[in-house]
């Protein structure tokens, strides 16, 4: 931003000097920081910390394992290399050694997952926006993600790692494990905030949601009344997803042909926070039926008995650990802004045959933003009137749920509330 002297001659050239200074203002586009007397002639720019979702962020490994599962993979490295995401990992066979070193192992007695002997697994780039502008460190436009944010926000005046910076996690595993994150999340929010003399606003997508979401229920509200300007919410998953019951049936693949969905079905089974996502009871009817086979039919109360009948008994102890961490919807008492898309054919409940569950379902959609459904999406309208910061909802018809994040609709949106006092 550019400096604007202090004006210190005659009356008249003070009023043309603060002309000036409103007109740079406006055809900048930047926000006005200091008038006369150094009083502020609006709020400060806030900073803004991003949350990725599930799959959102960049993971790195460094190997040195006491064996492999095919001879191509590597047993040791020297130092720690991408492993989400790298498609070069991800074709037929080399994706063996992959799903073996991303794979997490449940401790059914601890309750806590860790990875399989000789793999180590880091989360690059905490408080920098790298690792989740582009997932795959090559910056290949299938892997590009907060880009188009984070640029926008830099075209507005802010600078990455500095006033906008990432907070990326090991999203294969929910806040239960990950408590280190939460006090490094909140050490950063207060140092930002401090540096620069008002609240943070936090957009977070998808997963990440959620994750606030546990954040701020930890909070104290005066921490939260000096530290949280606003949490505007992408795609929020707040009652679960459907879609998340095909990937630990069936697997799913994406639709990315060289994926087998029932080869990298282990690996997704083994993430907690797959089971996290499961849809919840208090937006789906208990009598609904969300996945049939020829002789059963799965409904919300049945997960138990689809867990054993697929022969996952880990899950069903995974979603024990983590339903309670959000399942209530405690208001997060900041203010909201809870975009969502819809108008998408989004999975709702899947049809197996007698093949079940190694097969692929015939799948039946309703509405939402192509993963998440609508009725999950739009469940932070019950904290309207809940709390006494305001919750606004704001649907984008059409929005696909990773294509959201590069809407121009959305970033407007967010450039609003940063810029509103």
């Amino acid at each position: 931003m550019a400096s604007w002297h202090r004006i210190t001659a005659s009356s008249s050239l003070l009023q043309v000097g603060l002309l000036l200074l409103l007109l740079s203002a406006q055809s900048s586009g930047k926000p006005r920081e200091k008038c006369l007397g150094d009083k502020s002639c609006q709020p400060p720019r806030p900073p803004v910390v991003l949350i990725p979702g599930d799959l959102g962020n960049q993971l790195e490994a460094k190997l040195d394992k006491p064996s492999v599962v095919h001879y191509i993979c590597y047993k040791k490295t020297d130092s720690f290399f991408t492993l989400w995401l790298n498609l070069e990992l991800l074709v037929p066979v080399a994706i063996d050694c992959w799903i073996d070193n991303i794979r997490l192992i449940y401790n059914r007695t601890a309750h806590t997952t860790s990875s399989p002997p000789g793999v180590d697994i880091r989360v690059p780039g905490f408080g920098k926006t790298y690792s989740l502008e582009y997932l795959d460190p090559s910056k290949r436009s299938v892997g590009m993600y907060f880009f188009t944010i984070v640029q926008a926000l830099v075209d507005w005046g802010y600078t990455r790692d500095d006033d906008v910076r990432g907070a990326p996690y090991d999203w294969r595993k929910a806040p239960n494990e990950n408590k280190k994150y939460f006090l490094d999340l909140q050490k950063m929010i207060e140092e930002m905030a401090n540096k620069a003399g008002g609240p943070v606003v936090l957009i977070a997508h998808s997963m990440g949601n959620m994750y606030t979401l546990y954040f701020l229920n930890q909070q104290p509200q005066a921490w939260k009344d000096k530290y949280i300007k606003a949490f505007i919410c992408l795609g929020p998953p707040w009652a679960g997803v459907a879609k998340t019951l095909r990937v630990i049936i069936s697997g799913d693949n994406n639709r990315i042909p060289v994926i087998s969905p029932l080869k990298i079905r282990s690996q997704q089974r083994t993430a907690v926070s797959t089971s996290w996502l499961l849809p919840y009871a208090h937006s789906w009817s208990r009598d609904e039926v969300l996945v049939q086979t020829p002789t059963t039919n799965y409904t919300i109360q049945d997960y138990k008995r689809l867990y054993s009948d697929i022969g996952f008994e880990d899950g069903w102890l995974m979603r024990q650990d983590t339903e309670p961490l959000v399942t209530k919807l405690t208001p997060p008492g900041v203010a909201v802004h809870c975009l969502y898309g819809s108008g998408i054919n989004t999975s709702e409940a899947f049809r197996y045959s007698d093949k079940f569950p190694d097969v692929e379902p015939t799948v039946v959609f309703g509405d939402g933003d192509g993963t998440v459904n609508l009725r999950s999406a739009i469940q932070c309208k019950q904290w309207v009137g809940m709390q006494k910061q305001p919750v606004t909802l704001k649907e984008l018809p059409g929005n696909e749920h990773v294509n959201m994040l590069l809407n121009f609709t959305t970033v407007a949106y967010i450039k609003t509330v940063l810029f509103s006092p």
